[in-house]
């Protein structure tokens, strides 16, 4: 049975060394850590566009840093032309950017309420940062 809607979805946290992945589960009840990509060692658009063939992704939500005030800085354009890229490379798939605001700070209390300590384990607080951006996306009634 296919799935209608938006998922599976695909959550991307991108930063210059490492990008986090998650995804929801085909109904969008959950989502869930799948993989920090190692940029020095990966193209993250090709690893990207086969785990979206992988798993039959519906959806890219990508984690847009906004400052506290809501406005962009220079981390804001790298993360969109990041997301230009990816949808460029996955034209048929919705893009959806999202304020990834706290994201890791969340992402890193729930990794230490989990007895993990977040900074000896870098490549886990990516994935679960891009599973708190899918939270967020799922929270606004996709």
């Amino acid at each position: 049975m296919e799935s209608a809607g938006p998922h599976p979805a695909l959550g991307v946290d991108y930063g210059d060394a490492r990008i986090g992945i998650a995804a929801t589960d085909p109904l969008g009840i959950l989502a869930h850590p799948v993989e920090t990509i190692d940029v020095s060692r990966t193209d993250p658009l090709e690893r990207i566009e086969a785990i979206v063939r992988a798993r039959e992704v519906k959806t890219l939500v990508v984690g847009l840093p906004l400052r506290t005030d809501g406005t962009e800085g220079a981390a804001s354009e790298k993360v969109r032309a990041f997301a230009d890229r990816l949808a460029a490379r996955l034209p048929e798939l919705p893009l959806v950017l999202v304020d990834e605001a706290y994201t890791t700070i969340s992402a890193a209390a729930k990794l230490r309420e989990s007895g993990r300590n977040a900074r000896k384990q870098k490549g886990v607080i990516d994935q679960a940062a891009a599973v708190e951006i899918l939270n967020v996306w799922m929270e606004r009634g996709t």
